[in-house]
């Protein structure tokens, strides 16, 4: 059956958040899909989705995120709107999605991933090894949280949120010494003005996903399949197999501090896993080499050694 191109009377509709990283993302992949088939680009319409998730951080905005909800309430109603078939296609940040979808839906298409490392941001220190004994450290990521102070319990890590603007007034205001953000956003942004250097991530293993690019629609859509098939990255798909069979064998959610990591490096996939109680008292950690095409049995066998090694008391926090 011959593939219906959209067209600027009968777009392809693409859901996002409104935030300026969502918007960055939704227009590469229009811009990808635009190149790929040759087609203008008000072929494909962006149509903006506030969610749940964004009003409740906008009003509770000192807040940890853990306290407002989970993950699901940044996607809610991007994902009710693909349902009812208000879009065609939704744009996320891979590390932000759950790893089950609602009935109906499928994330499996991934664009070519980014750097995956964090950034260190600091007005006056140039590395996270410049930290002074006892430095306030801006964070809202749990994960960061536990990694700094796990190996650093002196320092004091404290709430830290909003948009790259609001974070870099804060240090200029002098509320925090640092604080971090992920090299990918800024790359896409396109904030060389930002005094960022980049994390090697054996001093920061990054989020599960960190970098990517995830592209979710109806599982029905064939259309939506086909067109998606030609910006898919097949060598991220294998990364993010390991990574978040990892994350769903450890029952992830914003309330569990874990970071890994997958690279394929000669044909073979190489993972790195972390799993921290949140305040950093604790971490334990696991690296595994196999198969690229084996990645969501590396990583679930990585849970599962994850886990036994843990014991029953690691997660008396949840």
């Amino acid at each position: 059956m011959k593939l219906t191109l959209p067209t600027p009377a009968s777009p392809l509709r693409i859901g996002t958040r409104g935030s300026p990283l969502a918007l960055a993302q939704a227009h590469e992949t229009r811009q990808r899909l635009s190149t790929a088939f040759d087609l203008p680009e008000d072929a494909f319409e962006i149509v903006v989705i506030k969610t749940t998730g964004d009003n409740r951080a906008m009003i509770d905005a000192d807040r940890p995120l853990k306290e407002i909800g989970n993950k699901g309430l940044f996607t809610k109603e991007i994902e009710e709107a693909m349902l009812k078939g208000e879009i065609d296609i939704a744009v996320h940040s891979t590390k932000d999605m759950p790893v089950e979808q609602p009935e109906g839906l499928v994330l499996d298409t991934f664009l070519p991933r980014e750097d995956v490392r964090d950034a260190f941001i600091s007005p006056t220190l140039r590395s996270i090894h410049d930290l002074p004994q006892g430095a306030v450290v801006g964070t809202s990521s749990l994960r960061r949280r536990a990694q700094l102070l796990n190996r650093r319990p002196d320092l004091n890590v404290v709430e830290f949120r909003g948009n790259v603007q609001t974070r870099l007034k804060k240090l200029a205001d002098g509320v925090a010494d640092c604080t971090f953000l992920a090299m990918a956003g800024l790359r896409r942004l396109q904030m060389d003005e930002v005094p960022a250097t980049a994390i090697a991530p054996e001093d920061m293993l990054p989020a599960i996903a960190q970098g990517t690019i995830g592209i979710e629609r109806r599982s029905e859509d064939s259309r939506a399949a086909e067109m998606l098939s030609a910006i898919h990255d097949l060598e991220t798909s294998q990364r993010l197999a390991a990574e978040r069979s990892l994350l769903a064998g450890l029952d992830g959610s914003c309330e569990t501090p874990i970071a890994g990591l997958a690279e394929i490096r000669d044909g073979d996939l190489h993972l790195r896993g972390e799993v921290l109680r949140p305040d950093g008292s604790e971490a334990i950690s696991e690296e595994v080499t196999g198969s690229a095409e084996d990645g969501f049995e590396l990583g679930r066998s990585m849970a599962e050694s994850l886990l036994k090694q843990a014991g029953p008391g690691f997660f008396d926090w949840r």
